[in-house]
């Protein structure tokens, strides 16, 4: 049995969208920023980053999500969730999800947790400005390039997929125009269609747009 810690809105549910797509036996503990939980003693002994997700394995604690969802696709392979037998189809679900987490979830993360970088509260107010255009720079950069088919590598789905819809519901709330991404929205509307989907969205009680 697997534990995986989540907070809502974050990007832990892509994860947890992983788990239901392979049948993992696992339990969800949210972990509730609104009251700083992350920060707590408790929290901090299982993963001293602060953050969500973490998920607790039988081999012990896994942090940041291309980790936890490459993981997951090797872990329960008949659910066929990467591409694991060809090295460079499976570098490639990995480098896409590594664009995922350093280079498009930073842009976000400047909206919200700007203070990270730094104290100034003008240049924190500036990083939240940005934050509308370079969203939309990474998400046009998705559209025209990286989205190859109905699914993030062509006509499989991977664990790409559920990572790309999880950043992807951002987009509303970061100010940029989707009306100029529509592959993206269709392959939003796919995965709502996908039962392993709608249940991890409704156990977090996430609000998609």
């Amino acid at each position: 049995m697997f534990t995986l810690y989540y907070a809502r809105g974050t990007c832990a549910l892509a994860t947890h969208i992983a788990l239901e797509e392979a049948g993992a036996p696992y339990k969800a503990i949210l972990v509730d920023f609104g009251s700083q939980a992350q920060r707590t003693p408790e929290y901090l002994a299982i993963n001293p980053k602060g953050r969500v997700p973490a998920l607790v394995t039988e081999s012990g604690t896994l942090t940041e999500t291309p980790a936890l969802l490459c993981f997951v696709a090797q872990r329960f392979p008949e659910a066929d969730l990467a591409p694991l037998a060809d090295p460079f189809a499976l570098a490639q679900v990995q480098e896409f999800n590594s664009y995922l987490c350093s280079t498009v979830h930073v842009a976000h993360a400047h909206g919200r947790r700007g203070t990270r970088w730094a104290d100034d509260p003008e240049a924190i107010e500036a990083m939240k400005r940005k934050v509308p255009s370079s969203m939309t720079e990474c998400f046009e950069l998705i559209e025209r390039k990286f989205l190859k088919g109905p699914w993030v590598i062509g006509e499989r789905y991977t664990i790409c997929d559920p990572y790309l819809f999880t950043i992807g519901s951002w987009l509303e709330g970061d100010g940029v125009d989707t009306t100029k991404m529509p592959r993206v929205i269709e392959h939003r509307r796919r995965m709502l269609a996908r039962p392993a989907v709608q249940k991890a969205v409704a156990a977090e009680g996430t609000q998609i747009p």
